[in-house]
């Protein structure tokens, strides 16, 4: 089974790098007059947004179960992600894209434009670590499957959005570094107008994937398929169990509800069928502390 990423831990990993990016762009976009790199500031502070959100679902999906709510706030961070989603698509890439057909329509030279490639190449410095702690993290999750089954199949979702965040930030630094380069190298302000357009196509592009993603576990996704295998192998192994009819899984943000039919053995009474179930049950939670609730139903057919 794979292991659980440290979330938080990422978040905050983010976060340091994205705002220390955003202090240094914001001085040397106002400095050069440089599109891509006003493009890529307004990126690294919608970031910052973005992680204060994410720890705000974390944070509200710890919230108790109550009347309304019996299975408690576990989703609620999913809600969020995908407003993280939303901020990447149209603070990030909507206004890098209206930015970079700004600056086609009325180029500006450069001024002082080595700041800006040393402003983003420390940037590419700083995000490097935070992509390198993220995957440290999703390493840890994924086990031996390849980062894009991982990135298909995780039930993580904050995990989800900082690596994509992270992929999104390093590609545009990239980006707007090739296009600050090639302005200065060829004299020609196209090209930094260009780097601004190619940001906002990848903003817009990650933040599609990343909410597709989302949208699953936001609708009601059941946990991962390692994982679901490992909790159907560990009921068919008990020996109260006869047959495992049926297993229905659900993610809810950190927990998990399990719900179980099976034929139990023959030779229980009344009183021996509950303590059998009940035992099951304590040794499922035991053995998956992700699980939070679980649902038993004994019966001879499916």
């Amino acid at each position: 089974m794979s292991g659980k990423a440290d979330s938080l831990k990422t978040i905050f990993y983010a976060l340091g790098a994205n705002f220390s990016i955003f202090l240094a762009k914001s001085i040397a976009a106002v400095i050069t007059g440089s599109g891509a790199m006003t493009a890529e500031a307004v990126h690294s502070l919608a970031d910052c947004g973005n992680q204060g959100l994410l720890l705000i679902g974390m944070k509200s999906a710890k919230t108790p179960p109550s009347t309304d709510h019996p299975l408690g706030h576990g989703k609620a961070v999913y809600f969020w992600s995908f407003l993280v989603a939303l901020m990447l698509f149209s603070v990030g890439g909507a206004f890098s894209i209206y930015e970079g057909v700004h600056k086609l329509a009325h180029p500006e030279p450069l001024r002082r434009a080595w700041i800006a490639v040393a402003v983003l190449t420390f940037g590419v410095v700083a995000e490097a670590g935070s992509m390198w702690g993220c995957l440290h993290e999703v390493n840890k999750a994924r086990g031996k499957r390849s980062l894009w089954r991982w990135f298909r199949e995780s039930r993580q979702s904050e995990l989800i959005v900082i690596f994509g965040e992270d992929l999104a930030a390093l590609l545009g630094l990239v980006f707007a570094l090739v296009a600050v380069l090639l302005t200065i190298v060829t004299g020609e302000p196209i090209f930094d107008a260009i780097g601004t357009l190619a940001i906002g196509v990848l903003l817009v592009v990650i933040a599609v994937f990343i909410g597709v993603e989302v949208k699953a576990l936001l609708i009601g996704q059941s946990v991962d398929i390692e994982l679901r295998d490992e909790i159907r192998a560990f009921i068919e192994a008990r020996p109260e169990v006869v047959r495992l009819f049926n297993l229905i899984t659900l993610q809810l943000g950190p927990d998990v509800m399990v719900s179980i039919k099976a034929e139990m053995r023959h030779d229980l009474s009344a009183a021996g069928l509950i303590q059998a179930i009940n035992a099951v049950e304590h040794a499922l939670k035991a053995r998956f502390p992700e699980i939070r609730w679980s649902f038993f139903e004994p019966d001879a057919a499916d």
